[in-house]
């Protein structure tokens, strides 16, 4: 058994970029994987629900060209969690689209491709609903029911360790993940040479994120992991951050419903008891990770449907006079718009107003209701159809644009535009309709595997 294993994060998200000279450091450490994480929820439901992937082709391709080489050249496995940022079919196969291209340019062949699918389906999930097996994550989430699965798009499980440490027992080369726990194809590395299961899980919720555990933290730059017999240390590859007790304790402890306790595909991580060493400059070492495994084995499902679409404008208010009536101001144009519309059932759409500058950002919860001398407004109209959306904002638009009111001097319009045409349609707006965990008696054959041998020619 080695007595350590390294692993090389390169960024928070596959095609945020990294600094080429941060990657080529991490390289030259010999690390025994190169890792990323591809997707997220942070962005709601949106590209799950309309199979679109987060970053763009161009970038997504300029980081896989760097880790793909890098990983023929010194025979070490590149995996990739959650491919194409949902982790379904779709995001998949546009993810391994893109590595063939790059195999056949950069002639990196013979490769053996590992794809583990995590698409579940449908009629699987309606036996679970059936056995009482599928209940909702959190208490703001309602009961799944059958009409509500049959309007989703297509649903994927986040998956654990087991799956991926099939396959790097297969040698695969490269292995695309669908929907993955984040941390899991990280942990899967460490288990896989048979280090610690806890240790190897938190240092993956450490490593997922990239850089962004160091100070300055990035999502943009690689972040090296070393696991040990009883720790693992962290460092950033660029010479410019560092990791600091504090910075890697902070970023263990957020995204988190519970201070030290996280979930995850049959584990719950205890971080309670861990211990933060800052060693040589910029490293950290991290001690008493725990772990337990939960029954029954639970996944998260994720899954999104279309509910209405969507038309913005965005706008700004210099008027002093103005910004001090705008919530009056806006609800008499709600009201306006609404009196326009009156033969119109009013749950076929809904007006938003957004007022950046006086609780744009956190609505009623905002402790500090002063607003500035300049108000940026975004008001939208979601409704069943486009074209209900796009008229409704319209009027909306032009009701704000021409309102009179108390104290009001000119009688130019009351917006100005950044944008023309000001009214911009957002096209279809998505829900999670899926949200639930659904247990699982083999956590294996839920995800299979489909392993592809590139050839050379």
């Amino acid at each position: 058994m080695k007595d350590h294993v390294k692993i090389l994060s390169p960024c928070g998200i596959l095609g945020y970029g990294f600094p080429k000279a941060s990657f080529w450091k991490g390289i030259e450490d010999e690390p025994d994987a190169i890792v990323v994480d591809a997707g997220s929820t942070d962005a709601g439901p949106h590209k799950l629900g309309a199979n679109t992937a987060i970053v763009s082709r161009q970038a997504c391709k300029k980081d896989l060209e760097f880790m793909l080489v890098a990983g023929h050249e010194h025979k070490i496995p590149v995996i990739i969690g959650s491919a194409g940022g949902s982790g379904g079919k779709v995001h998949v196969n546009w993810t391994l689209d893109i590595i063939n291209e790059i195999l056949e340019e950069k002639a990196l062949m013979p490769s053996k491709i590992a794809v583990v699918w995590a698409d579940i389906p449908k009629t699987l999930i309606k036996e679970k609903m059936q056995l009482g097996q599928v209940t909702p994550l959190g208490k703001t989430v309602p009961e799944l029911n059958e009409s509500v699965l049959d309007e989703t798009n297509d649903v994927v499980a986040q998956m654990g360790i087991e799956p991926i440490l099939e396959a790097l027992s297969q040698n695969a080369d490269i292995i695309v993940c669908g929907r993955a726990y984040d941390p899991s194809p990280f942990a899967a590395v460490g288990v896989y040479y048979g280090f610690d299961e806890a240790l190897s899980y938190h240092l993956g919720k450490v490593l997922e994120c990239g850089a962004l555990s160091s100070e300055p933290g990035t999502t943009k730059d690689c972040m090296m992991g070393i696991i040990y017999k009883d720790h693992f240390e962290v460092y950033p590859t660029n010479p410019i951050r560092k990791c600091t007790s504090v910075s890697v304790a902070a970023h263990t402890f957020y995204e988190k419903d519970h201070p030290f306790l996280l979930h995850g595909p049959g584990i719950m991580m205890d971080l309670e008891s861990c211990e933060f060493v800052e060693s040589e400059a910029g490293h950290v070492k991290v001690y008493g990770s725990k772990l337990t495994h939960t029954s029954p084995y639970r996944v998260k499902l994720e899954g999104a449907r279309k509910v209405a679409y969507r038309t913005i404008v965005v706008a700004g208010v210099r008027d002093p006079i103005l910004i001090d009536r705008i919530d009056e101001v806006e609800k008499s144009v709600y009201e306006s718009v609404l009196e326009q519309y009156s033969d119109m059932d009013k749950a076929n759409y809904q007006i938003n107003f957004y007022n950046y500058g006086k609780n744009g950002v956190m609505g009623a919860l905002e402790p500090h209701n002063k607003a500035g001398h300049e108000l940026g407004i975004l008001f939208e109209v979601v409704a069943k159809t486009q074209e209900l959306a796009s008229m409704i904002c319209s009027s909306v638009r032009s009701t704000f644009m021409h309102f009179g009111y108390e104290g009001r001097k000119s009688t130019a319009g009351n917006l100005a535009f950044p944008f023309a045409p000001s009214d911009i349609e957002f096209g279809a707006v998505y829900e999670f309709s899926v949200y639930h965990l659904m247990d699982v008696e083999d956590s294996t054959t839920l995800f299979p595997i489909e392993y592809i041998n590139k050839e050379s020619a």
